[in-house]
Order: C-alpha cells, then structure tokens, then sequence
C-alpha cells in the first residue's frame, strides 16, 4: 500500500511533527482540543524528500490525494474551489520539523483568477476587498512560483498610490485596484513571456511544488547553517481554508506572544492591523498597532484571544508565538508555535515558568540554548554618555552597537568580512537579507514592528535591533538617509539601542551588562546537575577576575606566551633568543624571572585557591622574532642608502638569526616540549616563577593550586625528563622558601600518537588536558588559518564534512583518540585527571561529548563560562 502524504487538520496530532513539520503538527493538535482553526490539509515531509529524490514535479497519486483532501475542505467550509459563484480561498504555507521563521514561501488567497475574484465580490458584498485580495495573490504567487521579483509590484503600487495622493494601500478604492491587477498581470507577461495562470488546481500544484523548492532556497540553507539545523528533512505544505482580515474595519490580523519575547515579562505581546492581511504584519508594510489596543478596536475577539493564548501555553507548557487573524469579528487562529526569544527571555521564562510549578528546574535547564547564553553579555550604552539622537524607533532586539552605515545586504557582508563594523540600514528587511543580517553589528528599519522579520532574525541572533523608525526617510538609490533635518551617507558613523529604540549619530561609549537574579539562579541549577567541572582559559588576572566572575572553577589554560609579546619584554625575549653564550642567555632569563613571578602571583591571586593550570613556553621562537621579510627591506634600503654601518651590521646580524630560526613548517616545527628539551633553561626559569609565585602567597596564608602542562608531547621519553626538571626546581624553591607547595605535572594532549600511547605517557603525567584545536589540526592534517582560509567553506558547502570541526568536534575521527587517551591514561592510572582546554571546550555540542567520555573538566574562555556550565548539566540530564 502507498504511503499516506497527504492529512487533514482533523487526522493529525502534536506528536507527528517529523511528518507533518511544526506548523502542521500544531494546527492538527489545535484543531483536535477544539479551538477556531481555518480548517485544512498538510502534505507530508515525506512526500517533499518523495518529490526530491524523484527529481522534482508533483506525481499523478500525490495529485489525486492532493484533489481529494481539496473535496474534504469544499465539504467542511461550503465552499467550491474554482467556482464563481461561492469561491473556495485557501492559502499555501510552508512548515518544517524545525521552525525557521521567514525562511520558506507563503502563498494567500490561492483560487483568484479573472471570475472567482467576481464571485467573491458578490458573496462579501466587497467590490475592494476582492480586487485587494486578487492584487496581492499576483504578486505573491508571480514572487514564489514564477520567480518575478516583487519589487516590480510594488513599484507599482507606489506609483498607484502617488497618482492618486494617497499613502496607505488601504486608501486605493475597487477601481484602483481593479488597474492594479491589470498592471500586474502585465507585469507577469513581460518577466516572463506568459500569462498568468488562470486555472486554480494548477495554481495549487505550482504552489506545492514552489513551497518544496524553497527548502533549498538560499536564505534557508543560510538558516540552518546558521542554526545547524539538518539539510534532509524536507518541509511539509499546509493548505488551509482562507480568512480574511482585510474585509474592513471590523477585521484584521496580528501577531501574538504568550509573554515578551524580548525580557520575558509574563504579559500578551505582540502586534495587530486593522483591515489588512498577514503578511502586512510580519513583511513591515505598515506599523502596526500594539496588542493592547485590539481591546479597544475588536474588545470580544481580544478577550477571547487572551483566554485563548494562555489555554496555549499551558497546554504547550511553553510560550507560543500565534498567528491569528479576526473576520467581522470572529477570531481565528492560524497558527502556534513555540516562541522565538532572546536569552534573557528564555531565562527569565524558565526560572518563571519553574517557579509557577508549569515545568520542572530540569526541564527548565533544557529550555535554554547554552550558545543563546553569550547574548546576554550584549553591551549596554553607557547611560552617563551624551547622546546626540537623531531618531526614535521600537526596540525590537536588545543591546547596542556602533557602526558605518549600509544599505545592501550584499555591502555589510562584504565590509563585516574585511572586520569594518556596520549598521544595516533598510526600509524592512526580507528574508534575503540574512547574509547582511549575519554580517552586521545591529539592523535599522523605518517600517516594520516588533514582530517583522528583522526583529525575529536579530532578536534569534542576538543583534541590536531598531524597527518601525519612521522619522527616518531612506533613499536606497543616493545611498542616504535624513533624520532630524540631518543627512547620513553611506560610510558614515552612526550607533543604535535596540532596548530603547534609540538611533544615534556618531559612536557611542558601551558598557558590559549586568546579569539577571533568574540568569544567576538557573546557572546555580546547572552547577548542582552537572558533573563535569568548568575552567577559564586566561592569561592575565583581568581574564581570571572575569572568569570568575562568570563563575569558573579554575583556569584551564595559562599560556605562558602571551606575556611574553608586551612591548617592556620583548626585547628582553630577544635577548634570550639571539644570545651567543649560555651566560648571555642566562642573563636575560634573569630579567625575565621575576617578570614571569609577578604574572603568575597576579593570576593565583585572582583564582583564590582554584587549579591553575600553566602551559610553559610552547611556540616557536621566531614568533618573538622581527619578520624575515621587514629585515630584509630594512637592510637593502640601508645598502642602498648607504646608512649607518654599525646598524647596518646589527641588522645583518639579526637577519642572519631570524633566518637560522625560520622553518618550513613552524607548527609542527622546533615548539612545546622539543623547545624544552632544547634549550632547558627557560622552562626551568618558568617553573622556579611558578613555585615562588606559590609560595610567595602561600606564606600570606592565601591558597595555591599550580598545575604545570608540558605541551606538544608524542612520546614518553619527551615528558620524563621535562617532569623531572619541573619537580627539580620544586623542590629547589621549597628547599629556599621552607613553604611546602602541593602541584600537579601533566601534559597537553594534541597529537594522534600522544592518543596512542595515552596508557606510556600516563605514566609521568598527573593529568591530561586535551588541546583539541592542534589536535584537530594534527587529525586532519589541516592548517587551520589555510583550511579556513581557502577549502574548508567549500567543504562543508558540499557536505564532505557537516560541521567545522575547529568550532564543533569531529566525534569520529578527533573524538575517538579522545576516548581512546582518556580509556588508555585511565587504565595506566586510574586517578589521572582529564580534561579539554581547546575553544570545543565551550562549545555545547561537543561538551556533550567530553560529559559522555567521561573527563573531569572543560576550559574555555570567560565569556563561555556560561555557555559551558549549562550545557554541562544538559549533558548530565540528557546521558543519565
């Protein structure tokens, strides 16, 4: 028996979301707890990876089912699809398993052509309802299906409205647009050499197979690159009896959320138009009204829309973002999903929610992305600066930002590439525009509301978002805007307060933010659910101080090299690298000692007793070295200027020693351990600054917990000795002190062979700390900076692999000499110490992966500190 594609609302449920997609899904739960949905049909997912692997075109059998589904609706709204006297309306509308709002092609009022659109005259005694319908089914269908781009239409009607003197679509009469449709059509005829498809079943069959097609759009593979979402699923198509908002002054259609999207405030939120149809609201054509207001236009319908919305959530248990829409004062509900928020609104929703006994404080800690987290670190502007405000507009996404000012999506891409930070400015966005949407600091738009596609798209991402501006008059062809009697070009410097609505000329001093009760609260959650323990990457004590801040238990990784590259030291640094003798090299680690004492103090100090976990010299020491091309420049232009002849014979010297220090492969070059077993001498100095950096605190009774990482290390032979040169200055500095010093001696582990022989290694080392960014590198066999640089997009454009793997872990290949390390150094010594210092470290994905290894820690920077303790304890509810 062939697969069923095809369902009614009626035979659907909740639980069938992977066949009939999120919206589908919903509308069928809606349909079966009784509340007012348009009723309808959803062709399956199924029947979209049918139609993909069948090369396209929609088959005879999913046709007949289509036609039949088709009869279902005539006999459930009494009306005929195709028939002039009582026409049937239905709307086509995407709805993936996973909701990616804006993405995928929405057709309304499907069925209109030159008699039906009579018929629907006549049955709404509406001249100027059914001509406004009509003009704008052209345009979206011509849009979608035939691929006319919609500027053309609505160049359009603005030419329509300015003819006339009018400046709202709803002030055009019948006659008007009447000529809008025949102007439209023409339009359709001259893009594309034919005339607009008059039959409706084959308008609903074009309209499936465009609804399929644009799961492969470009704005949607960007979206769940974006968002990691899986490129197989498919979407399914929802074919849904109409109804119309745009019948006059007791209709319209809005936008609402169960609570703020934006602070999570336990309130209705959203927006609403008179006299106008769905996409008005979320496409920014007009600004629309609060929901508060719909009491005083529509006071029933809002009533029974606010029972309606909380019956929703409690029966969801989460917040829901619903499309609905009111016909001569009946409400509809045309769709329910769980509602896009920023972080601090998934916090504060969860922490709520938990405390009102709706969901659990487990449930409540996988509520909330872990990557969402870092938003909630967006920069404030500082409020003791003078502002020069140009405009005022909605505060459609949180936090603030300063930039050049753009007006094309392809421009902030292009610039955000090359590090300029930018402002996208637009009359609305559209789904096009994500690429720039990605690319800019904040989105700035002069029509628009709350809900409109740059709010949703920057509050999900976590950008600065002013919409609905509407004192901001745009001219996209001079590349300008006026505000305030003001003109700003293209390039010129302007910032934004997505929280306050605010657009400003020039930059603005920001400050960091201030974290949430509820935000503190849910991480106290994590910390008592999760097992793996969190660390900070950090090199100085401003990076320990933060880290601690956000609540890390120790530091990860201290590398050593970053102090090293200060302006004060690096001749010292130099001195040591280009030294004849043992004694001149000796004498400049003598300089460098006590330098290194005091970093490290700094840094116990801040970590109050915390694990610290220092890595010891590990680049290659060219690095600290002027560069071998700027040398050579420097002493051909001495030639041949004939310079100063003693600078000319230091220049020489030190040309000669940058070049007897170059190497053709400088990572897997003279570095880490081959470094210390070269030259002893400064790994020595470094421990002896650890250990009296130690004990200097310890004797003002203050805790010190030093860990020392030998890096780069593939074979035994490499660490024994380094561990005994470790321990040698140890004891040497206990012997001088008379301070007893508790440490650890461990390794870095970022080379395959160090995997395989974890169970040798294990045996000097009192901890591995896996580095999985070389480690990666070492897997792959890929330069990180050339991989990213030059092939690596193009991999994962073609799928060779599904993630980067220096953001997210390769479980295969990388993972498994992970567990194989961790399995081989546990059975060599059982009370080794595990852990990652690698960026994977903060990356909630692969933090599951380490919980499920079984390591004892991950290390990360501070501003994922976070990030990482709640994913962390997802990781322990989600593997139990």
């Amino acid at each position: 028996m062939a697969a069923k594609n095809v369902y009614l609302f009626s035979e659907g449920k909740a639980e069938m979301r992977e066949l009939l997609g999120g919206k589908g899904a919903n509308l069928a739960e809606m349909t079966r707890i009784g509340l007012p949905v348009p009723p309808g049909f959803t062709v399956t997912t199924e029947a979209c990876r049918e139609y993909f692997s069948r090369g396209g075109g929609i088959w005879a059998e999913l046709e007949e089912e289509v036609k039949a589904a088709l009869g279902r609706l005539e006999e459930q709204t009494g009306k005929r699809f195709g028939c002039r006297d009582n026409p049937l309306l239905i709307s086509v509308r995407s709805g993936s398993v996973f909701s990616m709002p804006g993405m995928m092609d929405t057709i309304l009022n499907l069925g209109l052509n030159d008699e039906t659109v009579q018929g629907l005259a006549k049955v709404s005694g509406n001249e100027r309802f059914a001509y406004d319908c009509y003009r704008r089914f052209i345009q979206m269908f011509a849009d979608v299906v035939l691929k006319v781009e919609h500027f053309n239409f609505e160049m359009a009607l603005e030419n329509k409205k300015k003819a006339l003197g009018v400046r709202y679509d709803t002030e055009l009469d019948a006659s008007a647009l009447k000529e809008l449709v025949s102007e439209y059509k023409k339009i359709v005829a001259r893009e594309t050499r034919k005339q607009f498809p008059e039959e409706p079943v084959n308008q609903l069959m074009l309209s499936i197979q465009a609804v399929f097609d644009s799961w492969n759009n470009h704005r949607a593979v960007v979206y769940r690159q974006i968002n990691n979402l899986p490129d197989h699923l498919g979407t399914a198509v929802n074919i849904q009896a109409m109804v119309f908002g745009n019948l006059g002054e007791d209709s319209g259609t809005g936008v609402a959320f169960t609570r703020n999207p934006s602070d999570g405030t336990n309130e209705l939120y959203g927006e609403f138009l008179i006299n106008a149809q769905g996409e008005d609201v979320v496409a920014g054509i007009r600004t629309p009204l609060p929901i508060a207001r719909m009491a005083d236009y529509m006071p029933e319908a809002y009533r029974q829309l606010t029972r309606l919305c909380r019956l929703l959530e409690e029966h969801y248990r989460d917040v829901q973002d619903i499309e609905f829409t009111v016909e001569k004062n009946r409400l509809y509900l045309l769709q329910t999903r769980a509602g896009k928020r920023t972080a601090n609104a998934a916090v504060k929703i969860a922490v709520d929610m938990a405390d009102l006994g709706l969901i659990s404080r487990e449930e409540a800690l996988l509520r909330v992305n872990p990557a969402q987290l870092s938003q909630l670190l967006h920069r404030r502007i500082d409020p003791a600066a003078r502002l020069d405000i140009i405009a005022r507009g909605l505060p459609a996404s949180p936090g603030a930002a300063t930039g050049r000012v753009v007006f094309q999506a392809d421009d902030a891409e292009r610039l955000g590439g090359e590090g300029e930070k930018v402002i996208l400015v637009r009359p609305e966005t559209t789904p096009d525009d994500i690429h720039g949407i990605v690319a800019a600091q904040g989105i700035l738009t002069s029509r628009g509301g709350m809900t409109s596609h740059a709010a949703v798209v920057a509050r999900g991402m976590g950008k600065p978002c002013v919409s609905g501006c509407e004192e901001l008059e745009i001219d996209l062809a001079a590349r300008q805007f006026t505000a305030a009697g003001r003109r700003f070009k293209e390039g010129d410097l302007i910032s934004i307060d997505g929280s306050g609505g605010q657009v400003i000329a020039g930059a603005v001093p920001l400050i960091d933010p201030v974290l949430s009760d509820e935000f503190t609260r849910l991480l106290t959650w994590a910390d008592e659910k999760r097992r793996l323990g969190v660390r900070s990457n950090a090199d100085t004590p401003e990076d320990a101080r933060k880290a601690r801040e956000f609540g890390a238990e120790g530091i990860g990784l201290c590398r050593t090299e970053h102090m090293f590259m200060s302006q004060d030291r690096l001749p010292v640094v130099q001195q040591m690298i280009l030294a004849k003798t043992p004694e001149e090299r000796r004498q400049a680690l003598d300089k460098l000692l006590p330098m290194q004492q005091g970093d490290f103090t700094a840094i116990f100090e801040a970590m109050a007793g915390f694990p610290v976990t220092i890595r010891l010299l590990d680049p290659p020491l060219h690095e600290f070295l002027p560069k071998f091309e700027d040398l050579l420049v420097e002493v051909t232009l001495l030639k041949e200027r004939k310079g100063d002849p003693q600078l000319l014979k230091e220049k020489e010297e030190l040309l000669r020693s940058v070049r007897t220090h170059q190497e053709f492969n400088p990572m897997l070059g003279h570095r880490g351990c081959r470094l210390g077993l070269v030259t002893p001498e400064i790994y020595r100095m470094q421990a002896v600054a650890i250990f009296r950096a130690a004990a200097g605190l310890i004797r003002r009774g203050i805790p010190v917990r030093p860990e020392v990482m030998i890096p780069l290390v593939g074979h035994e032979n490499e660490l024994k000795p380094l561990r005994a040169l470790v321990e040698e200055a140890a004891a040497g500095v206990m012997a001088e002190t008379g301070v007893r010093i508790e440490y650890l001696v461990g390794t870095m582990i970022e080379l395959p062979r160090a995997c395989v022989a974890a169970g040798r290694i294990a045996a000097h080392a009192d901890f591995f700390s896996f580095g999985t960014n070389d480690l990666t590198q070492t897997t792959f066999g890929f330069s990180r900076d050339d991989a990213e640089g030059k092939f690596l997009l193009s991999y994962l454009q073609q799928k060779i692999l599904p993630n980067n793997p220096f953001e997210v872990l390769d479980r295969e290949g990388v993972g498994e000499l992970v567990t194989m390390a961790a399995d081989r150094g546990r059975a060599a010594r059982p009370e080794i110490k595990l852990g990652v210092c690698g960026e994977h470290g903060g990356e909630p994905s692969s933090i599951g992966f380490f919980h499920q290894a079984g390591l004892h820690y991950v290390s990360c920077s501070p501003y994922r500190v976070p990030v990482a303790r709640l994913a962390a304890a997802q990781a322990a509810l989600m593997h139990r």
